[in-house]
């Protein structure tokens, strides 16, 4: 489980691809602090740490992952967000994210206002998710909340701090995101509408 805070932005090192599964190797000061077989958040994308190096570390995403995410986009000097697992009696910071992506979405558009970002993404809203105003929403792994929900899209507000401290300072129009959505709104999804 995770909290959609970011702990980190780290840097892709190397990209290596066996058989279906790519191997990512990830620049951070958290390397010093990992174990093999923990967990961390990349972009929201739970994946498990197989190798740890001096100041790098290296995680494996299988071909599932790579074609649900955007993690198959990645490219060498790429900035990822990175968080690891919450501690049991932490303060929940942000909101229960628990590091599956439901979907990709698409940067629309993004409107400076006032020292602050409006940014729009859109989904297929075939996959049965949605947002409501001022619900959660996870965007490549961050914790935020929703501030204008139709059918299939939504904004968020950006602040300076998540701006600077995140990877939204990389994010353009077109970019492809990971969407977690929140997970009492799925099971709320599920009950009303059943399995379809």
């Amino acid at each position: 489980m995770f909290t959609g805070i970011i702990e980190r932005v780290g840097k892709i090192k190397t990209l290596t691809k066996e058989g279906s599964n790519l191997h990512i190797e990830i620049i951070s000061d958290l390397a010093s602090e990992l174990k093999i077989d923990q967990s961390v958040a990349h972009n929201g994308v739970c994946l498990t740490v197989v190798e740890v190096k001096n100041d790098s570390y290296i995680v494996t995403a299988i071909d599932e992952t790579l074609q649900k995410t955007n993690l198959g986009n990645l490219a060498k000097g790429n900035s990822i967000n990175l968080e690891r697992a919450m501690k049991l009696g932490d303060r929940l910071d942000g909101h229960i994210v628990q590091g599956h992506v439901d979907q990709v979405g698409v940067c629309k558009s993004i409107t400076e206002e006032n020292g602050s970002w409006i940014f729009t993404f859109t989904y297929k809203a075939a996959k049965g998710n949605v947002t409501i105003e001022k619900g959660s929403i996870t965007i490549n792994g961050v914790s935020l909340t929703v501030v204008n929900s139709k059918e299939n899209e939504f904004s968020v507000a950006i602040i300076p701090y998540t701006y600077e401290n995140t990877s939204f300072k990389v994010i353009k129009e077109e970019t492809i995101v990971n969407l977690e959505f929140d997970v009492v709104g799925k099971y709320v999804v599920r009950i009303t509408q059943g399995y379809r």
